[in-house]
């Protein structure tokens, strides 16, 4: 999974970059500190890989991981090359998701693109120009498929559907809305997610607070939230300065801090939750005594798709899966009296993966 963080110069991004990925990239008060896209990979929280690994006294941990790229601040006129726009757009084009960082708090020590602070306008400004650079991108490719359709029928198809996103985009949707109009099957869907659209991508909105900001009826975060679910899209607020310092401490020191300040969890946890659910994803684990290892999947993924993600040898000599729930291995203490109560099952081509499945592999190749 690979989330590109992306946002106005100056509202916090690569604060909370530097905060969920301790890579240290430059975080300064002024626009375009970041120039390159900055990357790090985030090892995902899941305590039921520690404990299958207790469990198994597995030699090695593996944990599912994310990438978060940290995308230098979009302006207005990002889409016609402004401040060096066009060379960051082309950055998010390559992420499955958008985490849209918005500034929520008031500080003037920390100039502000636009000189307030207003978090619906700063994200208009943002899908504004998202939009115009998908508008520009496929009208180019339209010109181009249009006339190879001329002498060979089988672009015809792209050409059409490049013209009704064109026309959604000229009215001002998003790519989301007009692929959600337009009724597309199967085949049209992954035709369309080759264009490669800003606007198609999920976002999730980083309502970014100060220290004393983080508390229930802020309104710049109600705004936010509010947008959200108007748009079918979650938001939640974070203090990356918060994050910064909880990055820094150990597990037991950093729930004490989070105990202290009444928040429940850190805003990584809440991230990658939250991202899991944005992108429709789950995780199937194996164990043993060499590994054990968290995968992630989409949700929906049947048993051989889900062995491919190991080894692609796996899905091609797929025979079945032998599966018992996590929450069932952990009650029972051990595989082999899990196996005797007959909670270990064994699964065919046709079983659609759940969440936490622990999972061992039968193939022949």
């Amino acid at each position: 999974m690979k989330l590109g963080i992306v946002g106005l110069p100056n509202v916090g991004k690569s604060t909370l970059f530097n905060s969920l990925t301790q890579a240290g990239a430059e975080s300064a008060n002024y626009p375009f500190c970041t120039i390159d896209p900055n990357v790090g990979m985030v090892s995902v929280p899941d305590e039921r890989v520690d404990r299958l690994t207790e469990m198994y006294k597995s030699v090695k941990r593996t944990p599912a991981v994310i990438e978060f790229v940290d995308i230098a601040g979009l302006v207005k006129g990002a889409s016609k090359g402004e401040g060096l726009g066009n060379q960051f757009l082309a950055h998010i084009r390559e992420v499955d998701a958008i985490i849209h960082v918005v500034r929520c708090f008031e500080d003037s020590n920390v100039v502000h693109v636009e000189d307030s602070v207003d978090p619906i306008r700063d994200i208009e400004t943002i899908d504004i120009e998202l939009a115009l650079a998908d508008m520009e991108m496929v009208s180019r490719r339209l010109g181009k498929v249009s006339k190879t359709a001329k002498t060979d029928k089988s672009y015809q198809r792209e050409a059409e559907l490049l013209e009704k996103i064109e026309k959604e985009l000229e009215k001002g949707n998003k790519a989301t809305d007009a692929i959600r109009n337009m009724g597309l099957s199967k085949e049209d869907l992954e035709l369309v997610a080759s264009f490669n659209l800003l606007t198609a991508k999920p976002v999730l909105y980083a309502a970014n607070v100060s220290e004393d900001g983080i508390v229930p009826g802020n309104p710049f975060v109600q705004a936010v939230e509010k947008h959200a679910e108007k748009e079918g899209s979650q938001a939640f607020a974070v203090c990356a300065k918060i994050e910064e310092e909880i990055g820094e401490l150990d597990e037991a020191e950093k729930a004490a801090f989070l105990e202290d300040l009444g928040i429940a969890e850190s805003g990584l946890r809440r991230l990658v939750k939250a991202s899991y659910k944005l992108l429709g994803l789950i995780s199937f684990l194996t164990a043993g005594p060499k590994e054990s290892r968290a995968w992630t999947i989409v949700n929906g993924t049947k048993a051989p798709g889900a062995a491919g993600k190991i080894h692609s040898d796996f899905e091609r000599g797929f025979i079945r899966a032998e599966i018992v729930a996590y929450d069932d291995l952990m009650r029972l203490g051990s595989y082999q009296l899990a196996k005797e109560r007959g909670l270990v099952r064994s699964e065919g081509k046709d079983y659609v993966m759940k969440d936490g499945d622990v999972t061992l592999f039968r193939f022949n190749v």
